[in-house]
């Protein structure tokens, strides 16, 4: 009877490394430029869809659908195998993506995310593990590398590559060149990949999920809909703080006796994790606030191109890869905490040009802001991952490092909605102290051609009042980089755990 060692030594010979690595990386390129290349868009898609006010939703459904399904499509992958489970996930995302080409209305768009955000919670942690399966340990830091450069390379042409078909094809295709790059990686690794599924007996915390669904999704209602939709004392809003409640309560009860919970409560017991996580939660809020909000307003405030508004996103990928490479050589010289501390000092830098932005400085002081806080988060970012794994066992590796995953995913989720629900709730403010229009009237200034048709008074009105809007929007971001600077402040040096 041959050993499990034996079978994976037999599927290493039998499986195309190199055409595996390729498929896998395309896999990774489609996920991760999903986020940039729609935060790019979405002026435009708000333009031709209308429904300015619901537009936070394009991202938060995506996230929260992605959060909640990643551990379940991990610990399937254990029991079913990596192929039909991949494959399975990938295409739930293509079919999403078709849709979404296709949405002719704000809210078929968001049901086409969350559809999307369903398939795309295969694609992470199943490359991951099969990186894992066929390549030993002495390489598995090389293609670790290889991996983190397709992150980076897709955030910086993300950008550039969804202002491009906006402006010269169509916003539709942002989602339809998913669907070659989706086939393409599946048919190589159902093709090229040899495994031997090793049943395992995993119990796949189901209701854990169900719960956190319900209390996140619930609050992000709250946020986006409380102050304009509804009064804040509305039953609504009430009834939903009120099942939020509920449900973080029973998430927590059922994480105590879940044999396998999704979010193991004692990592929040380990200070470098809690820290870690912690500041990853308020960092993912302040990237998603940037990615969804910056792009508006360099088109609707300052009138520039998609493609500019493209460029100056980009500033953040280039920073946060160059300074993601640095921090990598020179963490463990210098110790974990000081280069925490220091990308969290560059992050707060960055934030200050976003409260002190104007019109007049022009897209590139919004740039140099982006570019800050990309050098901040690529510091910080770096090493809140590899001192995790460097903190606790071999065995409790797997599940430490999805907790921050999760978090990271959980604050994009969560900022998309609260910085969403403030930028509503502004521009409701400023329009009733003025013409009385209602929110969804900024969709005109994202047309071009309605644009044109509106007098100069107007369009100085509603320019005022979305720059006033997201001015707001900014010192959100601001308020939560200085969160995450003082959380830096009490990460922990980090001792190195041997296994």
């Amino acid at each position: 009877m041959q050993n499990k060692e034996q079978f994976e030594a037999k599927d290493k010979i039998k499986t195309n490394r190199k055409v595996v690595l390729g498929c896998i990386m395309l896999a990774m390129f489609m996920a991760a430029i999903e986020a940039t290349i729609v935060a790019t868009a979405i002026p435009s898609i708000v333009a031709d869809l209308g429904g300015f006010s619901k537009f936070s939703w394009v991202f938060s459904a995506f996230l929260l659908a992605q959060a909640i399904t990643i551990p379940i499509y991990g610990k399937l992958a254990d029991l079913y195998g990596r192929k039909p489970v991949f494959s399975f996930g990938v295409i739930v995302f293509l079919i999403g993506s078709t849709l979404c080409g296709f949405s002719q209305s704000m809210n078929m768009l968001i049901l086409c995310r969350l559809i999307q955000g369903l398939g795309a919670g295969a694609v992470q942690p199943i490359v991951t593990t099969i990186v894992g399966d066929i390549f030993e340990i002495s390489e598995r830091a090389r293609i670790q590398g290889y991996l983190s450069s397709v992150w980076g390379v897709s955030s910086i042409i993300g950008p550039a590559l969804g202002a491009f078909f906006v402006q010269y094809v169509s916003w539709s295709w942002i989602f339809w060149i998913n669907v070659p790059i989706g086939l393409i990686s599946m048919v190589g690794i159902w093709v090229f990949l040899k495994e031997t599924v090793h049943s395992q007996n995993h119990e796949i915390d189901y209701l854990g999920s169900v719960w956190i669904f319900i209390s996140v999704s619930s609050l992000m209602v709250v946020f986006i809909q409380a102050g304009t939709a509804w009064d804040w004392l509305s039953a609504p809003v009430l009834g939903l703080l009120g099942l939020f409640i509920l449900g973080s309560i029973l998430f927590v009860l059922q994480e105590k006796r879940a044999a396998e919970p999704i979010m193991p409560l004692w990592i929040w017991r380990h200070s470098l994790i809690l820290i870690s996580n912690l500041a990853t939660l308020t960092t993912g809020i302040v990237i998603i606030g940037l990615s969804s909000f910056l792009p508006t307003y360099i088109q609707g405030v300052m009138e520039k191109s998609p493609l500019t508004a493209g460029f100056a996103l980009a500033f953040m990928s280039m920073g946060w890869v160059v300074s993601a490479t640095f921090a990598g050589k020179v963490m463990f010289k210098y110790g974990f905490r000081r280069i925490v501390i220091l990308g969290g000092i560059w992050s707060l830098i960055g934030s200050i040009f976003f409260i002190t932005l104007q019109p007049e400085r022009g897209w590139l002081w919004a740039g140099a802001g982006s570019l800050l806080i990309g050098i901040g988060m690529g510091l910080a970012r770096t090493v809140f991952i590899v001192g995790i794994q460097n903190s606790v066992e071999w065995k409790m590796r797997g599940v430490a490092t999805a907790s921050n995953m999760f978090m990271n995913i959980l604050g994009n989720t969560m900022g998309a909605a609260l910085l969403g629900g403030v930028l509503n709730l502004k521009l409701v403010d400023y329009l009733k102290g003025g013409s009385g229009e209602p929110l969804d009237v900024v969709n005109l200034l994202l047309d071009p051609i309605k644009r044109a048709a509106l007098s100069q008074g107007e369009l100085k009105s509603l320019t005022s009042g979305l720059a006033f809007s997201l001015h707001n929007v900014f010192w959100g971001l601001f308020i939560f980089a200085v969160i995450s600077f003082l959380l830096s402040l009490f990460f922990p040096e980090a001792r190195k755990q041997e296994g």
